[in-house]
């Protein structure tokens, strides 16, 4: 795991966990604006419990980096709207934003995890830039771990393949086999059928036959009926 000191020093290391939000509650509960978004310069100086100057300087020499992540300035009439609509959202709790105010620096959570792996002199930052550290420690470890997994799954299916390859050849004369047995079984099935057909006809002659000599009986009889009369 990289000291945590890295995160103060590497932009690209401070993108790389920028999502990872949850950090800051895991250390101490931020407190945030009626809003649910937003928290100001003071309350983000009493979450890492030091003073309001800190922050402005630390915010005036990262500033770009910070309004990337969503920290940003309000002034004049959208100063105004928001102060209003945010004492709506807080009515009956008592408070308030001083009415001479000129603008207001706003901070999301995104910029407070910024703000934290950027200062230095502040032990709550400490904690969450080392529990960004652990929990990306963890990470790497769970994709070691699948890594070895996915390897192993595929040497099994490696000997798998080896096998397939030795049955190929006993598959093929069994198929060749089967393909001989159904030649067979309809040249059977047509033999049968011809047999059949043949019987079929031979049955019919015989009911000719049949009908010929109920005929010849027929006429015998009334032979012998029309002698008797004489």
């Amino acid at each position: 795991m990289p000291p945590e000191g890295a995160l103060i020093e590497s932009r690209s290391m401070r993108d790389s966990v920028m999502g990872r939000v949850e950090a800051l509650d895991k250390v101490k509960a931020l407190r945030l604006l009626p809003d649910g978004v937003h928290i100001t310069t003071e309350g983000v100086a009493r979450y890492f419990e030091v003073s309001t100057d800190v922050i402005r300087q630390l915010t005036a020499r990262h500033r770009a980096e910070l309004s990337e992540n969503g920290m940003h300035v309000v002034r004049g009439s959208d100063l105004r709207e928001y102060q209003s609509d945010t004492m709506s959202l807080s009515s009956g709790s008592g408070k308030s934003y001083p009415q001479r105010r000129s603008s207001l620096t706003l901070y999301t959570r995104r910029a407070v995890l910024n703000i934290a792996m950027l200062l230095r002199d502040s032990d709550i930052a400490r904690c969450v830039r080392t529990y960004l550290l652990d929990a990306e420690d963890e990470l790497r470890t769970g994709y070691a771990n699948l890594d070895r997994r996915v390897t192993d799954v595929e040497a099994c299916l490696g000997g798998v393949g080896v096998a397939l390859q030795e049955l190929g050849p006993v598959l093929s004369r069994m198929s060749y086999r089967l393909d001989s047995l159904d030649r067979r079984l309809d040249a059977t099935n047509q033999v049968v059928g011809a047999i059949s057909n043949r019987l079929c006809q031979m049955s019919e002659d015989i009911n000719r036959v049949d009908a010929r000599v109920d005929d010849v009986v027929h006429q015998l009889r009334e032979l012998r009926r029309g002698r008797k009369r004489r």
